[in-house]
């Protein structure tokens, strides 16, 4: 009689790739989560494929930061090249990609700061060179999350001059939440000044999230996201009845260090609590989760 049900197939493993050799950077924010060098990102996509997990998505910490995100978009970028090691491995593992210039950027917005506001326009072309650039690597899907008007239009156009057929996952309604503290540890993509209130989205609004996902999907998005996922729940649930295109939603980094901690201190069952949100995320529409319990998930499932 159950209605909504857990299966590896609706989840994503996020992974964090940093430069060097032999390098597993543990995350305080985030316990069981690394920083993982190339060769040790090989090892625990291994580890992930062989309890079943199905899809990765990949975040970058590069060497050097500059003004202009250049190593988004770098060919030899680090996403670029994790992209090339685990195609080569894993060649039935999909492999998502998230764009955005803000783990690039020395300041950490989103987009290209122009007189200390970030300049919507003007990022467009570098975030869709970004998503070309996964593509020609190797990327299944590009997942765009830097919130600026019109890029998954930009990104769209840039991948049907030869990447047609790679799907574009849509940050569509992607929340200023105070729940992404600890993966600001994770990317290193806290902003220098200011916030991200200017292009993410007000809490307090659900109906702009419908405005937006309309947006994406009229400029071509193939997945519409929800993020953060727990205290948006009444979101996923109107996306996915307004909708009928795919309904993502991120279970971020802060609804997962809650839990953790809960369960350090003795006051929560990591493994029921973990099991309760993410059947709670599916239940509220969610076709895909990307969830930082995905490899737990697949030894507990």
């Amino acid at each position: 009689m159950r209605e909504t049900s857990l299966d590896l197939s609706h989840f994503v493993m996020p992974l964090f790739a940093c430069p060097g050799e032999g390098v597993v950077r543990p995350l305080q924010g985030l316990p069981g989560i690394a920083q993982r060098s190339l060769d040790e990102l090989e090892r625990e996509v291994e580890q992930c494929a062989a309890l079943g997990v199905s899809a990765v998505l990949l975040f970058g910490i590069p060497e050097e930061k500059d003004e202009e995100g250049t190593g988004a978009y770098d060919d030899d970028g680090i996403v670029q090249r994790a992209l090339h090691s685990l195609r080569a491995r894993f060649p039935e593992l999909l492999l998502l990609t998230d764009v955005c210039l803000c783990e690039y950027t020395s300041h950490g917005h989103c987009g290209l700061v122009r007189n200390g506001e970030v300049a919507n326009d003007e990022s467009l072309e570098l975030i869709a060179r970004t998503a070309v650039s996964h593509a020609r690597a190797g990327a299944d899907a590009v997942c765009p999350s830097a919130m600026m008007d019109g890029q998954v239009g930009a990104i769209r156009e840039a991948l049907d001059d030869g990447l047609e057929s790679t799907p574009v996952v849509a940050y569509a309604a992607k929340y200023a939440s105070a729940f992404y503290g600890p993966f600001r540890e994770a990317a290193g993509a806290t902003p220098a000044f200011g916030d991200r209130r200017g292009y993410q989205m007000d809490p307090a609004n659900v109906r702009e999230a419908l405005r937006e996902c309309e947006l994406d999907a009229a400029e071509g998005a193939d997945v519409l996201m929800v993020k953060p996922a727990l205290p948006y729940l009444d979101v996923i649930r109107a996306v996915r009845e307004h909708f009928d295109l795919p309904v993502a939603a991120y279970n971020v980094s802060g609804e997962y260090a809650m839990i953790k901690a809960g369960a350090a201190g003795g006051w929560l069952d990591e493994r029921e609590a973990a099991l309760e949100s993410l059947l709670a995320i599916r239940r509220a529409g969610a076709d895909i989760v990307v969830s930082y319990w995905t490899k737990e998930l697949a030894q507990w499932l």
